[in-house]
């Protein structure tokens, strides 16, 4: 089946595919029960012509299979890590064992110090960022990798206070403390600030009040911001930009934004309403469109925006709602999970979910969407 899978997936993605596109990158989670060994997932980007991917640890056998490929890495230090690596030598013994062995054969270009720290359920690990940031990257200047390695970590939307219109952005007083200190370590490595967003999590808590035309890029009236009149004629730009102007309210302006997650889930509990096969693959399809075209958002035109999408695979051994398990591309086995339907450059932003003629189909025979 693997070999089927990636012998169609060599013929789909050969002359269209997801192409080389610069900005774009994908999350390769590991939380799934029979997922393919790293050298068929680096076959499989190879593939689908993706060259960024992020890990959530720093997997020894991913970081020696991806040795000499063209795919970039980011590899995280995990939340339970970042009392430890908070000390001087512990960040360098930790560099120097799951960093240094495998640069530069392996392009890890970056390192998350943990995930959705500002929001997580152990408070303490917010006092503990900073300074494991400070260390991790003090690490990478003694051994001479800060100039091929950035530091920064993801944050969830929910860090913020306010994010309708954009122009209202702004963090939450709880954290502002501590995101002051995150950002200024930001604006002095010239690292990104990375954001996981999800306009689904929007639309499955108010249905009848957000367009699932404006959450899907699918063509829609969209919104204007009545303090900046910017148009947005999507959900997942105005996240961004309110996050842009949650770092204005604290005196920064010159730190780029990256979206570290987003995603649609295919499957969901019946109360997630929207989690269908068709929707994923019609955000899915209208985001890589966005991608090719090069965009920035509105606020920040000329800079395009660098967006991985979430995930490479279903992960099944996920907790959680049945949503969680069902964000992937592929099943752990590497079949595929649902119609991805990838339409040709020429092809304008679809207005359904329905695929049109000009689409590359990709089914599994188990799981096909329907128009």
């Amino acid at each position: 089946m693997m070999i089927h899978v990636f012998f169609l997936l060599s013929l789909c993605f050969s002359d269209y595919g997801f192409l080389p596109v610069a900005s774009l990158g994908i999350n390769y989670g590991q939380v799934g029960s029979n997922l393919p060994p790293p050298d068929k997932v680096l076959d499989l980007l190879s593939s689908l012509k993706i060259t960024k991917a992020k890990i959530y640890d720093t997997n020894p056998q991913i970081l020696t299979t991806f040795a000499n490929s063209n795919v970039e890495l980011i590899v995280t230090v995990e939340n339970q890590m970042l009392a430890v690596v908070m000390d001087p030598q512990q960040a360098l013994q930790w560099v120097t064992t799951h960093i240094k062995p495998y640069f530069p054969a392996t392009k890890i270009t970056e390192i998350s110090v943990g995930n959705e720290v500002f929001t997580d359920d152990d408070t303490l690990l917010i006092g503990y960022l900073v300074p494991a940031m400070v260390s991790i990257h003090g690490a990478l200047v003694q051994l001479g990798l800060d100039k091929y390695i950035h530091v920064s970590t993801p944050n969830s939307l929910a860090i913020l206070q306010e994010s309708f219109p954009p122009s209202a952005g702004s963090f939450k007083s709880q954290v502002s403390a501590t995101m002051s200190q995150y950002l200024q370590f930001l604006a002095n490595t010239g690292s990104p600030f990375w954001i996981n967003a999800y306009p689904y999590f929007a639309y499955k808590g108010a249905p009848n009040n957000v367009s699932l035309d404006y959450v899907l890029f699918n063509k829609n009236p969209g919104m204007v911001d009545p303090y900046t009149k910017l148009h947005y004629d999507n959900m997942l730009y105005a996240q961004v930009d309110a996050v842009v102007y949650a770092m204005f309210r604290l005196g920064y302006s010159g730190i780029e934004v990256r979206v570290s997650e987003t995603g649609w889930p295919s499957k969901g509990d019946p109360d997630e309403t929207g989690a269908t096969p068709a929707n994923a693959a019609v955000y899915n399809r209208n985001l890589l469109r966005r991608q090719m075209s090069n965009e920035g958002t509105p606020l920040r035109p000329n800079t395009k925006l660098e967006v991985y999408l979430f995930a490479l695979f279903n992960e099944d051994m996920k907790p959680g709602p049945t949503s969680e398990r069902n964000y992937g591309l592929f099943q752990p086995e590497g079949t595929i999970a649902y119609n991805v339907g990838l339409s040709a450059l020429s092809t304008t932003s679809s207005t359904s979910s329905s695929s049109s003629s000009a689409s590359i189909f990709l089914t599994s025979s188990a799981d096909k969407v329907k128009s």
